[in-house]
């Protein structure tokens, strides 16, 4: 189902569809670490998998050339994109780890704040499956796949998105490790 939702979005652009699935996949076995490390989260493993694997896939439709997306909208959209797409394919659960996954969340106050291109509401997760997916993905670049930031690296990519994220990001490095 992963896989064919990505080929289905990706169409046919094999660069994108490499970026996605690497940054993903890494990801996705980071979040995994997490939750074996962790049985008292008692988080869904397959869920956690899925959701990884699909939360950047609202790329396909932003203008970042740079990880060869070619699209109109821009990139603080790709999580509600993703959401979107998400959605429209049943996967309701997978849409709210793709639309709360930017930084370690953002809040409506933040958005208005910022005045980002997004709806007014609060984009923060909530399930451990929702924190754990981001908290792994703060590891990881599009930009450089495969190389994994440190936890210093992961905090200082934080900082555009205010102190109340590091401090978010802090907390689940405690909880997490």
């Amino acid at each position: 189902m992963v896989e064919e939702i990505i080929l289905k979005y990706c169409q046919g652009n094999a660069q994108l569809e490499e970026v996605l699935c690497r940054h993903s996949r890494d990801v996705a076995n980071r979040a995994l670490r997490v939750a074996k490390e962790h049985p008292e989260l008692k988080a869904d493993e397959k869920l956690i998998w899925e959701g990884a694997m699909l939360h950047d896939i609202g790329v396909v439709r932003v203008d970042a050339p740079s990880i060869f997306c070619y699209g109109t909208e821009p990139y603080i959209r790709h999580g509600v994109l993703g959401a979107e797409i998400l959605r429209s394919e049943g996967l309701y659960m997978h849409a709210r780890i793709a639309e709360r996954h930017t930084g370690t969340g953002l809040t409506a106050i933040e958005i208005e704040r910022q005045n980002l291109p997004l709806p007014h509401q609060d984009f923060t997760p909530q399930s451990i499956e929702e924190q754990i997916i981001c908290y792994a993905d703060k590891f990881f670049s599009k930009t450089r796949p495969g190389v994994e930031k440190t936890p210093e690296q992961a905090i200082r990519s934080l900082e555009k998105f205010g102190g109340e994220g590091i401090e978010v990001f802090k907390a689940w490095m405690a909880r997490f490790g």
